[in-house]
Formats: C-alpha cells, structure tokens, sequence
C-alpha cells in the first residue's frame, strides 16, 4: 500500500511544523484525528453526521486567526453533535494549536493528499498506519496503547471470530484487536455480503464492545472503528469500575489491558468482584473481569505480564479460581522487545469458560517463544513469520482441542497436568529451557532498543516488588507497627 504509506510519512513529517507550538506528538496525533475525520466525512460523503455550518470545506478555505476561531467554535458544536459517535469523537475537545499558520499548513497539506488512492487502499489502513507509526516513535510513548499487529494478527487467526459472536475488549485502546476481529469475519464473509442483512447490521453496530478509560485514547480508537465501517461499542470507561459490569457477555474476548497499579493504589470498586476486590494489580483485576464476561463455552486470549502467572496470595487465588472456571489450555511466554513503552516480559493465555463451575483444566500446554530468542526491536521487527511454528503446534482449533505433539524438554512446546500445576503451587511462571536472553542482548545495536532491554530488567524489579507488597498481610504490618513503637 504505497499510497497509505506515503500519506503517513506526509502526515507524520508535519509534526514538526507544530514542535514550535508545544504540541506533543500524542496531542498531534488527537488533534490530526479532528481534522482527519471532518476531511474523511467529505471525501466519503457523509458530512450529513455533522451539525449544520461546519464542514471540512468551510474550514479549509479560511485562514488567519478567523480560521482558527472558526475551528474553535466547531470543536465545541460537534461535541454537543446529536449523531453519537461524532458526539464521542469530539466531546471535551480543544486545540492544541495556538498560531493561526499552523492551523493553516495542515488544511492545506490534508487537502493536497491523494485522497483518491487513499480512499481505494481503504482510510481505515490510513489511519491505523499513523497509529502504528506513533506508537513506534519511542518519543511519543504510545507504545502502552499499541499492541504489535503480527502479534494481534496471530491471535485473531488462533481465536477465529465467527459472525454473530460478540467481541469484547475491555481495554480497547486505539481498538487493535476489534478492528483485526472485524477484518478477519469480513475476509470470510465477502466483507459481509455472504450474510443477510440482520447480520451484517449485526457486525457494523453489535458485535464489538468494550471499554477505554483514557479520553484522547478512546477517541482514537471511535475514529479507528469508524473507518472500518464499525458504528461504535467502545464506551469511554473504567472497566474495573461498576460500568464495567453493564458490558454485554461476550462469546470472545481479545485485549491487552494496562499493566500495573490502579492510580493512587486504588482498589476495583465492582460488586461482582470476589477474588481481586482488595488488590490494586490492574492486571489481576482484568483477568477477573475477562473470566465473568465470558459466556459458558465463550473463549479468551490475553496478553499478561510474567507477575500474574507467579504473584503469591491474591494472584494464586486468582489462577486457581481461574483454571476452577476455565479450561486454560495454552500459555504463550512472548520474546523480549514487544512492548517498549512498558518493557516488561509478557505472555497470551488462551482459555475457554466452562459450562460448569470447577475442575475445567486439565492440562496446560506452554510455548517458550522467549528463551534462545533474538529481542525484537528497532533493530530486529517483530513479523507474523516469528509466530509460524506456535500457530502450527496450536493448531486449527480455536478451544486448543487440535491434535498437538509434545516436543520434550528440549523443544518449545510442552504439556503440564493440571496435577503437576498444583505441586507448583498453582505458578504458572513455567519455563525449562536455558535462557540466553543476556547473550541475545549483547546483539543490540539501536540505542533505543538498548535502552528498551534496560527499561525490561527495571520494570520486572518493580513488579517483583509490587507483588511483594502486596503479599504483606494487614496483620503484618500492625506486629511491625507494634514492634516499631516497642523499640522506641
């Protein structure tokens, strides 16, 4: 797609004109998704969304600080817009643009796109390709709401979304997963023309749901779904909040939520929460959610780092109760240098809810896709070739009942009993082949990917000590309050 490529690297290059206007690249590329969507809505002939008065045209061809006026007041109306997404795109929105001629070069830069060749590579391939180069800048750090394409495209071809099935990410991001489950159906379906109309409304306005709590990141991710022809889903909440628990029960489940802590060590405020309610792990707390979201029978893949597969107390619970309820049959451990912005160790878990409420593991079967493996980074991409031999030993079946051949301690991919589990205390931190993951790192040239395999060592020390303190029991810390004030 030589075109879309090329109308990134326009877009892209224009943030340096703003640099003199404190605009951040984060806030450039909010503030391109503003002007991108009111150029989109004339290029497709959709401007009807839009209020009376303020249309791409009527902008473009002002100038001055009358244009930037004009586009101040028009931020504010679409915000108030009646059609809903528009109204979700643009609530709360404000420029970050002070001076009039900035406003002015990027009118005039969009208008001089090929928009024709744009439109026949699909805008929707336009606009994730400025998403992907954002998060690829290690500069802007939007790396935290951007997984990896060949990664998201590997799980979706696992996971085989169906049409009719509801997808859920409840960490939606720039909405990466969704907009991949989207593609997928469409490439089985003629893009929907093999379905009725029921389904095909189905698809566009039903099928996809989840949450983003971040604004300027959910409205990235409305304008993401729009452009591939999906009419919203995604609310702008906290999953872990009570609007969490009004999200529709999915039959799959996709997302790779925040890591960490909740702000502040806040605690989950769900009612329906049992295992995580007294911890501020997000990721522990997501995976509680994933597993009540499920349908009986629903499926999951998730991408979580290597502290929930060993956190003690809260976390053993959590995988206990989670193995109890669901089939978890596959662990992915991931390379190295997949998520610079947090720099931590990752893995997917595939699992599948149970039709009833205990005894659903039986086995899990682990790939080590880490140890023997080269980092990926700026020096070395990450492809969809890299994940050729796990797809092959997962095989056809999305619920990971495909015929699978162990290949012993010295190969990847390995089955562990559900007994055998146990006597590990319920870890699932599991992994049998010398990592040479020091020696890959030597090979590292890019200073940025140097700095990523630092950032790594750093963020998995933290996480150690969080897990840590989060096992302190309350009763603990009173004896050492206690013993404290005795000594003094």
């Amino acid at each position: 797609m030589t075109t879309t490529t090329d109308i990134v690297a326009k877009l892209w290059s224009l943030c340096n004109v703003l640099r003199d206007d404190g605009v951040t690249y984060n806030e450039y590329v909010t503030e391109l998704t503003y002007l991108l969507f009111l150029k989109m809505l004339e290029e497709t002939g959709r401007e009807s969304r839009l209020p009376d008065g303020y249309r791409w045209g009527i902008l473009a061809k002002r100038a001055g600080m009358e244009q930037l006026d004009y586009y101040k007041a028009m931020l504010l109306e679409l915000g108030k817009a009646k059609d809903g997404l528009v109204a979700a795109i643009f609530t709360d929105a404000q420029t970050r643009l002070r001076k009039p001629t900035n406003l002015k070069a990027l009118t005039s830069n969009i208008d001089q796109l090929d928009w024709f060749s744009a439109r026949e590579e699909g805008l929707g391939n336009l606009y994730e390709g400025l998403l992907e180069k954002n998060a690829s800048d290690k500069k802007s750090g939007a790396g935290q709401y951007f997984t990896p394409r060949p990664l998201i495209d590997c799980i979706v071809r696992l996971m085989q979304p169906q049409p009719g099935e509801v997808v859920q990410d409840p960490a939606a991001g720039t909405a990466g997963f969704l907009v991949a489950a989207d593609r997928y159906i469409k490439d089985h379906t003629d893009d929907l023309y093999k379905l009725n109309e029921g389904q095909a409304f189905f698809q566009r306005h039903n099928a996809f749901t989840g949450g983003e709590l971040v604004p300027d990141t959910h409205r990235l991710c409305m304008m993401n779904l729009l452009l591939h022809g999906i009419e919203g889903g995604v609310d702008n909440i906290d999953t872990l909040s009570p609007d969490g628990e009004a999200l529709a029960k999915a039959d799959l489940v996709l997302t790779n939520p925040p890591f960490g802590t909740k702000k502040g060590g806040g605690r989950p405020t769900r009612s329906d929460f049992s295992v995580t309610a007294d911890t501020s792990n997000k990721q522990l707390a997501f995976v509680e959610h994933i597993v009540r979201a499920l349908k009986p029978g629903g499926r999951a893949a998730v991408v979580l780092p290597d502290n929930v597969l060993f956190e003690d107390n809260t976390g053993r619970r959590l995988r206990t109760w989670m193995m109890d309820l669901c089939d978890l049959h596959t662990i992915l451990r991931l390379p190295t240098g997949i998520f610079y912005a947090q720099g931590v160790k990752t893995n997917v878990l595939f699992f599948q809810r149970g039709k009833a409420d205990s005894g659903n593991t039986k086995a899990v079967w682990v790939y080590d896709m880490r140890a023997n493996m080269p980092v990926f980074g700026k020096t070395r991409p990450l492809t969809v070739a890299a994940f050729a031999e796990f797809e092959a030993a997962y095989g056809d079946d999305p619920m990971g009942r495909a015929k699978r051949e162990e290949q012993g301690e010295e190969g990847r991919w390995r089955k562990f009993t559900r007994e055998a589990i146990a006597a590990r205390n319920d870890s699932l931190d599991i992994a049998w082949l010398r990592d040479t993951e020091t020696e890959a790192e030597e090979g590292l040239t890019e200073p940025e990917d140097i700095a990523a395999a630092i950032i790594g060592h750093l963020k998995a020390a933290l996480e150690e000590i969080e897990a840590l303190s989060e096992e302190i029991e309350p009763d603990s810390v009173d004896e050492a309050a206690a013993l404290a004030e005795a000594a003094e």
